[in-house]
């Protein structure tokens, strides 16, 4: 069975996470999403790319969750959702999952 590439998968955590938690009006529902994301991806990353890269790749997933409440008070949170959610998956990709495609 062919892996997922994990640039979706952290696109559909920060986006999913976002939504679930706007949708619900639970916001630990959305933390539940964007964490199990997370950490498929992260167990992808750590078998592919080694630790350094994992830590990297994780602190850019959780630091664009951190960014994105600031930069949603600036440019509105959808936004903001979708300029970390491509940031991440831009980083995840360039990282690790264009590794798998050659």
């Amino acid at each position: 069975m062919p892996s997922i590439p994990t640039a979706p998968l952290v696109a559909t955590g920060l986006v999913g996470g976002y939504l679930v938690a706007r949708e619900t009006g639970v916001r630990p529902l959305g933390g539940a999403v964007l964490g199990a994301a997370g950490l498929l991806a992260g167990r992808r990353w750590l078998r592919t790319t080694g630790p350094a890269t994992t830590a990297v790749l994780a602190g850019v997933y959780l630091g664009g969750f951190g960014a994105s409440h600031p930069l949603a008070k600036k440019i509105g949170a959808w936004p903001a959702v979708l300029t970390v959610a491509a940031t991440s998956a831009t980083a995840a990709w360039l990282l690790a999952d264009r590794r798998g495609a050659r």
